[in-house]
């Protein structure tokens, strides 16, 4: 087994699986630009490893697949940055390019950019207590990552429009039924059947998978690019904008939002 320490990532790999663990759980595994370009790097450094049959991306500590960008002590008077933004498009692409199945192992809260991540995978599979939530419009954002995209392609305009502009928590089990994600384990045996279903695709015809993971993409994800360059000027807008800085105020004063009087 090989094991590589990035910024808050770990990478390891054994009998060809790729296992990268976002590893930030006092945060809940928030994740920052860094964190972001250290899970596209894993995949780049092994896309062209013959060895490596498939990959899991999770989340360490229980809590939280991912639960978003990391925006506390956020200096709210500095120009904003492209930084994160810049990363979270390359996980997107990076993820949907790699030419083996990527398994999203979705272990607690999946919000904001955790989301992308999660449906930028072939097969997201969750705990029986995990949720989804695109909590952008909470802080006065937008979604990002490709969730615009990744999300519709999914549920469809109505649910995708429910989940954006309410930022309700989606329960694995509604995730499910929605057609989010491709199933729902029981909490207590969770890494016993994510390990399950890696061995499944590990022991397949890989470029079979390869090719079909291409044109399925190619189908569905038509607007997965355009998507990534929308969100991003609309992004950096909002960054720069009012409603930003009342969200991240009440988000590290816990409280509501007041984007009336903002």
């Amino acid at each position: 087994m090989s094991t590589d320490h990035e910024p808050g990532v770990d990478v390891t790999v054994e009998n060809g699986t790729l296992r990268v663990t976002i590893n930030r759980p006092d945060r809940m595994n928030a994740v920052k630009a860094e964190t972001l370009d250290a899970v596209a790097d894993a995949f780049d450094k092994y896309t062209g490893d013959e060895t490596i049959r498939v990959a899991i991306v999770g989340g360490a500590g229980g809590r939280a697949f991912c639960s978003g960008a990391d925006i506390v002590g956020r200096d709210l008077s500095a120009p904003p940055s492209t930084d994160t933004l810049d990363a979270a498009n390359r996980v997107a692409t990076t993820v949907r390019d790699f030419p083996r199945p990527v398994i999203a192992a979705v272990n607690g809260a999946a919000a904001g950019v955790g989301v992308s991540l999660a449906l930028a995978c072939d097969l997201t599979v969750a705990s029986e207590s995990s949720y989804f939530l695109l909590a952008f419009t909470r802080i006065g954002l937008m979604p990002d990552g490709g969730a615009t995209a990744l999300v519709a392609a999914s549920v469809g305009r109505a649910r995708a429009m429910r989940m954006a502009l309410l930022a309700e928590r989606l329960p694995a089990a509604e995730a499910l039924a929605a057609g989010l994600i491709a199933d729902v384990y029981a909490d207590d045996d969770f890494d016993a059947r994510v390990d399950e279903l890696a061995a499944r695709l590990a022991g397949g015809p890989v470029d079979a998978y390869a090719a079909t993971k291409h044109a399925i993409n190619a189908t569905t994800l038509t607007e997965l690019d355009g998507a990534l360059g929308r969100e991003f000027d609309g992004q950096m807008q909002l960054l720069a904008g009012p409603d930003f800085r009342e969200g991240v105020r009440a988000f590290e004063q816990k409280r509501k939002a007041d984007f009336r009087n903002r």
